[in-house]
C-alpha cells in the first residue's frame, strides 16, 4: 500500500496523508547548523552535535510517537476553530494534506474551513538557522479573520542534562523579548557564550515564553490554552520550561494570500562582546541574520540556491536506464540519503536520540565510500578529523564526539575491526582525486598535538594493528567486537543494564573473526599500492607476504565446508559452523571474504554465495545468521538477547546486503546481483510501505526477518552505512563504475537482458559521459573501449585534465582471445 508518490522532477517524495505508517522524516542543513522534520512538522534542531547544542526540545519514546516540533496553530476567529497544517498535534480532519520532501527542505501544506496554509522549512547554505516561510490564503469566498500562533520548545542546549538534571533545570531558564524576537539565553550569564533565536518578520500581537502560560499545565500541544483563548499571555520565563511562540493576526480578503518568515537561529557571541548592557544580550550577529532573510525574494533566492547546491552534487554520478526505480534511487535518494548519513553519522534520527553515540570510527569511514565523489574536500578534512582519534599501536577510540573531535571515553576501544576501515575510507579519497599528498598530513594520536606522525604512519599501524594482534589459528583477535558490535565473543555480561560491549573485557588472546581476516585480505592491496606511491618496495612487499598468509590461513581455518566460519570464541569454538545447534552461517564473512576474492579460485566461494541463497535469503532480503539464537549465550553477548528475527539475531541486516551483492559481481552473477539490490531497496518497495513502514526513499538499517513476528517490518532508518554499501554496490560493482587509483575503472556486472544505459560520472575535474552497450546479453566482461573515438587497451579509463566532457563508448561481450 503506498501513501504517496515520487516526484523526479522535483526530486520529492510526496506524502498525501499525514497517518504514515511511521513517521516519515527529512534532514535540513548540510554544514554546521541541522533540522530533523517529520511529514507532520515534529522534530528537532541543533548546531553541530545534537547533544551538546540542541536548540529544540523533543520526547522521544512518547505517546503518540512524533510529539514535538515547530508547530504553526491557526485560529479562525470567524468560526471558533484552530488547526495546525501538519496535522499534528491538534489531528483536526484537514479538507486538503500534502507533505512534499525535498532535498534539505520540507514544504507542508494543510487546508480548513477555507483557508489554506503552506509551511516550507529549511536553512539556507551558510547559516546557523532554520528559515520558516508560512503562507496563509484565504481560499474561500468570503473575508477571514486569523491568527497565526508559533510554537517551538527550547531544549536547555545539552539534550542529557535537559530532561535528567529537573533540581538545576527547573530554576535556570531565561528569555529575552524584544520587537518580534524571542531570545533564549539560558546559561548565557555564566558560562556559555551563545544563545539561540526565534523571529517573525512583522509585528507581532502577542507572544508566550513559558510553556505553562501557552500550553496550560494539565493541557497537551493538541490543546494549548492560549490558541483556545485566541490570545497570547506576554509571559517571560523564569525557570522551567521556556519556548517561543509569536501570535500574528491576519485579515484576509477572499482569494488573498500573506506570508512569514520565521527564524529559529543560533548565535555565538566572543567572550568580551557578550552583552550589550548589564543582563542584555548582544543581539546584533541575530539581528543581523534576521535581516538576511526579511523578504520573500532573499527566501527564494535561498532555495534556488539549495537546489543549485543539490544538482551540482548529484550531478557527479548520474544514470539514464530503463529503470525508473533504479534512476531515482542512483540519482536522487541514495546520495542524498549518504550525505546526510555523512553530515549526522549514527548520532540524530527518530532512531537515535542524539545523545548515546557521537561519530563512529567505523561508520564514517565507511560513509566516506557513499559520498567522496559528492564532496572530496568534506571527505579530506572528515578523514583527518576520524585519524586523531587513533591510539599509537593502531587501535582507536570506536567513536568521537563531533563538537571537541575527541575520542569518546565512554565507548572506549577494542573494536578490533576500525582500523582497516581507516585505510577503506582514505584510499577512497586518493581514488577519487589523486591527493596523494593526504599521506603527507601530520595528525596526532589520541587528539594530543604533542604526539603526530603522517597520515601514512597512522594507516601503517592500522594494516599492523592486525599483524600483531593474531589468535590461535593466526586468524585477528576480535576485540570487544569487529563490525558486528553485539557479537561480544569477550565481554561476559550477567549484570542487567550494564553495555555488552563496555563491560570488562578479557584479555584472552583466543577469540579470533573470520570477518576481520577477510576485510584485512579486502583492504589490505590498497595498503600495497599507497606503500608502492611512496617508492616504499620493501614494505610493500612484507605487505604482500602477510596478506597471503591471512588469506591461506582463512581458508585452511576459515572455511567449513560450504561456507566461512563466523569466529572462535573466548574458549576456542568454532562460531557460524555447521557443528553449532544454532546460529550455524552468517551473512558478513561470506560476502566480505568473496568481496576479498579468498576461495574464488578454489570453489569455496561459490559455495559460500549459494549457501548464502538457500539458507539466509528471503522475500525482504538476506537475513544475518540461522538459525536465530533461542536463548542468551554469555558468550556471545548481545546479538543472542533480541528475539528471534529482530537486530542481528536473525534480522535482515541491511547493511551487509549488498557485501553479498558485490561478491555475487566478483564472480559475475549480475542476474542475482541486481535481484538482491532491489530486494531492499526503497523505492522497490514502495507498495509494501504498509508493511515495510519507514519512509519509501531511503534505507533503514534492519528488516525483521523470517523468523519474526513482523517478518518484513523495517527500523532505523535514515542513518546507516547501508546508504553507503548500497551506492557503492549499485554504482561501482553492478554499474561498473570505479574509481582507482590510476583513473576511472569500467566493469559492469548486470543483468543478462539489459541493452544499454548511460552514465554521467564526473572525475577529478573531467566529465565522462558512458554509454554501456550489451549487444550479445552477457552478465560480465567489457570487450571494447573507446574515449573521443579512439580506442584504449584495457579497462581503465586514465585521468585527461582538461576539465573538458568526454565520450566513453564501452561495449560489453566476450573477448575473441
Amino acid at each position: 500500500m503506498k501513501f504517496g508518490h515520487f516526484d523526479d522532477t522535483r526530486k520529492e517524495y510526496v506524502i498525501n496523508t499525514p497517518q504514515t505508517p511511521y513517521p516519515w522524516i527529512n534532514y535540513l542543513g548540510n554544514e554546521q547548523f541541522f533540522g530533523l522534520i517529520s511529514n507532520t512538522a515534529g522534530g528537532y534542531t541543533f548546531y553541530r552535535d545534537a547533544r551538546l547544542r540542541r536548540i529544540t526540545r523533543y520526547r522521544y519514546n512518547n505517546v503518540p510517537v512524533d510529539i514535538g516540533g515547530r508547530y504553526y496553530y491557526l485560529r479562525d476567529h470567524d468560526n471558533e476553530d484552530f488547526w495546525t497544517p501538519g496535522w499534528m498535534p491538534v489531528k483536526r480532519e484537514l479538507d486538503f494534506y500534502e507533505c512534499r520532501h525535498g532535498l534539505g527542505y520540507t514544504s507542508i501544506t494543510g487546508e480548513r474551513g477555507g483557508i489554506s496554509v503552506n509551511q516550507l522549512a529549511f536553512v539556507p547554505l551558510g547559516y546557523n538557522g532554520e528559515v520558516h516561510r508560512l503562507t496563509v490564503s484565504n481560499t474561500s469566498d468570503s473575508t477571514k479573520t486569523v491568527s497565526l500562533f508559533s510554537f517551538a520548545e527550547f531544549c536547555l542546549w545539552n539534550a542529557q542534562d535537559d530532561m535528567t538534571n529537573f533540581q538545576r533545570n527547573f530554576s535556570t531558564g531565561e528569555v529575552e523579548v524584544k520587537d518580534s524576537v524571542i531570545y533564549h539565553k539560558t546559561e548565557y550569564r555564566e558560562r556559555r557564550d551563545h544563545y539561540a533565536f526565534y523571529s517573525v518578520n512583522r509585528s507581532i500581537d502577542g507572544f508566550d515564553t513559558d510553556r505553562e502560560s501557552f500550553v496550560g499545565l494539565y493541557n497537551g500541544l493538541h490543546e494549548p490554552q492560549a490558541v483556545i483563548a485566541g490570545k497570547s499571555n506576554n509571559s517571560i520565563a523564569s525557570g522551567w520550561s521556556p519556548v517561543g511562540s509569536h501570535q500574528i493576526k491576519l485579515t484576509l480578503a477572499a482569494g488573498e494570500e500573506q506570508s512569514l518568515i520565521f527564524i529559529l537561529g543560533y548565535v555565538e557571541v566572543p567572550e568580551d562582546e557578550k552583552w550589550e548592557a548589564p543582563s542584555v544580550i548582544n543581539k546584533k550577529p541575530a539581528e543581523a541574520m534576521i535581516t538576511q532573510f526579511s523578504t520573500n525574494a532573499a527566501v527564494d533566492q535561498a532555495m534556488d540556491d539549495l537546489a543549485a547546491y543539490w544538482d551540482g552534487l548529484l550531478s557527479k554520478y548520474q544514470i539514464e536506464s530503463h529503470d525508473d526505480k533504479l534512476n531515482r534511487m542512483v540519482n536522487i535518494w541514495n546520495p542524498y540519503q549518504c550525505m546526510v548519513t555523512f553530515n549526522m553519522s549514527r548520532s540524530a534520527s527518530y532512531f537515535e536520540s542524539g545523545i548515546g553515540r557521537g561519530m563512529g570510527f567505523r561508520d564514517s569511514n565507511q560513509d566516506l565510500l557513499g559520498f567522496v565523489h559528492q564532496i572530496p574536500e568534506r571527505a579530506r578534512e572528515r578523514i583527518l578529523d576520524i585519524v586523531a582519534t587513533q591510539f599509537e599501536d593502531g587501535s582507536a577510540y570506536h567513536q568521537y564526539q563531533p563538537l571537541t573531535k575527541k575520542g569518546n571515553n565512554e565507548i572506549g576501544s577494542g573494536f578490533n575491526d576500525d582500523p582497516l576501515w581507516l585505510i577503506s575510507g582514505t584510499s577512497a579519497y586518493i581514488k577519487e582525486t589523486g591527493d596523494f599528498s593526504i599521506l603527507d598530513e601530520q595528525v596526532p594520536f589520541d587528539s594530543n598535538p604533542d604526539n603526530t606522525a603522517t597520515l601514512f604512519e597512522h594507516l601503517k599501524r592500522s594494516f599492523y594493528h592486525v599483524v600483531n594482534n593474531l589468535g590461535p589459528h593466526q586468524l585477528p583477535l576480535i576485540g570487544r567486537a569487529d563490525w558486528n558490535d553485539c557479537l561480544n565473543l569477550n565481554c561476559f555480561s550477567k549484570e542487567p543494564g550494564e553495555s555488552f560491549q563496555t563491560t570488562a573485557n578479557i584479555e584472552g588472546r583466543v577469540a579470533e573473526s573470520v570477518f576481520i581476516a577477510g576485510l584485512f585480505v579486502f583492504v589490505g592491496p590498497d595498503f600495497v599500492e599507497l606503500c608502492r606511491s611512496r617508492g616504499l618496495t620493501e614494505e610493500a612487499t612484507e605487505a604482500v607476504k602477510h596478506i597471503d598468509t591471512m588469506r591461506a590461513f582463512t581458508l585452511e581455518h576459515g572455511f567449513d565446508g560450504d561456507w566461512f566460519l563466523r569466529a572462535y570464541d573466548h574458549y576456542g569454538d568454532k562460531v557460524g559452523s555447521k557443528d553449532n545447534e544454532e546460529g550455524q552461517i552468517f551473512i558478513e564473512p561470506q560476502g566480505m571474504c568473496v568481496m576479498a576474492r579468498i576461495g574464488v579460485e578454489g570453489g569455496q566461494a561459490e559455495k559460500a554465495l549459494r549457501s548464502v541463497e538457500q539458507r539466509l535469503d528471503t522475500n525482504y532480503g538476506i537475513v544475518l545468521q540461522q538459525p536465530p539464537y533461542s536463548k542468551y549465550y554469555i558468550n556471545l553477548g548481545e546479538i543472542s538477547s533480541y528475539p528471534p528475527g529482530y537486530k542481528e539475531n536473525a534480522g535482515i541486516f541491511c547493511h551487509n546486503n549488498p557485501w553479498i551483492m558485490i561478491a555475487e559481481t566478483v564472480l559475475g552473477h549480475g542476474d542475482r546481483a541486481f535481484k538482491l539490490y532491489s530486494k531492499i531497496a526503497p523505492a522497490y518497495l514502495e507498495d509494501i510501505s504498509d508493511i515495510h513502514r519507514t519512509e519509501p526513499y531511503v534505507y533503514s538499517q534492519m528488516i525483521a526477518g523470517k523468523d519474526a513476528v513482523r517478518h518484513g517490518e523495517a527500523k532505523n532508518s535514515w542513518l546507516t552505512g547501508t546508504a553507503a554499501w548500497n551506492y557503492v554496490a549499485i554504482t561501482q560493482a553492478i554499474l561498473g563504475i570505479q574509481a582507482d587509483f590510476t583513473g576511472l575503472k569500467i566493469d559492469p556486472c548486470i543483468p543478462a537482458d539489459w541493452d544499454s544505459f548511460k552514465i554521467t560520472r564526473a572525475f577529478r575535474g573531467d566529465t565522462y559521459e558512458i554509454e554501456i552497450l550489451n549487444p550479445e546479453h552477457v552478465s560480465k566482461g567489457v570487450k571494447s573501449i573507446s574515449i573521443d573515438g579512439q580506442s584504449i587497451e584495457g579497462n581503465i579509463i586514465p585521468p585527461a585534465g582538461d576539465g573538458a566532457v568526454h565520450r566513453v563508448s564501452v561495449v560489453m561481450g566476450s573477448h575473441n582471445d
